[in-house]
């Protein structure tokens, strides 16, 4: 049991960490929202990557075969989503700077905490390296007897822990930098290099 729950906790970290183009979003989505929104949005990429972990340790390889056919047209989707993200993000920074005075014609109301889980739990599922990483960790490590559904479930656990602390961990610091970015200046810089980052991220996603 000890040892699922290791490898549960070294695999959720290991595709947590990389700070990638959802990281950066997630950071720049809860400067600009709230720590309540980021928080939410944290939980719907731990629970993309828990639900990514169960498919790998129930299935094994099953999941990657299964979307080895399907693995360009998700890559391109993923990267597309990215950079719409990164292009709204850009152009709502630019309007808010703009449109200080003209109150009336204000930007559009930040998303829900809600919304926000499911954005980001949608984004992350659209990425199939994650089942692909999932699949080959366990088929790497998996010894020669079955695995116990008990293990299987503190390695899902343990992942999606190791997950929801490290987006959790970017979604506070993403609310520290909403607290220091407060002017108007600040927060349309962060906005667009947020937005720059993003987006190259997304279009080295397809190279």
């Amino acid at each position: 049991m000890t040892a699922a729950l290791v490898a549960g906790l070294l695999a959720g970290y290991g595709i947590a960490l990389p700070v990638g183009a959802v990281a950066t979003y997630l950071v720049s989505l809860t400067a600009r929202t709230s720590l309540r929104t980021g928080v939410c949005a944290a939980l719907g990429v731990a629970t993309a990557d828990g639900l990514y972990a169960l498919a790998a340790a129930l299935g094994g390889s099953a999941p990657a075969a299964a979307l080895r056919p399907v693995l360009e047209p998700l890559r391109w989707a993923s990267a597309l989503v990215l950079a719409v993200l990164a292009v709204r993000g850009a152009v709502t920074a630019v309007r808010q700077y703009r449109g200080q005075r003209l109150t009336t014609r204000s930007t559009p109301p930040p998303p829900s905490p809600a919304r926000a889980y499911l954005a980001l739990l949608g984004i992350t599922l659209l990425n199939p390296t994650t089942v692909i990483y999932f699949a080959a960790l366990v088929l790497g490590t998996r010894a020669a007897d079955a695995v116990s559904l008990p293990e299987q479930g503190v390695f899902v656990l343990a992942a999606f822990a190791a997950s929801a602390s490290w987006q959790l961990l970017l979604a506070g610091g993403g609310a520290l930098l909403g607290r220091l970015l407060t002017g108007r200046r600040g927060r349309l810089v962060t906005a667009l290099v947020s937005s720059g980052v993003i987006l190259l991220l997304a279009v080295r996603m397809l190279l």
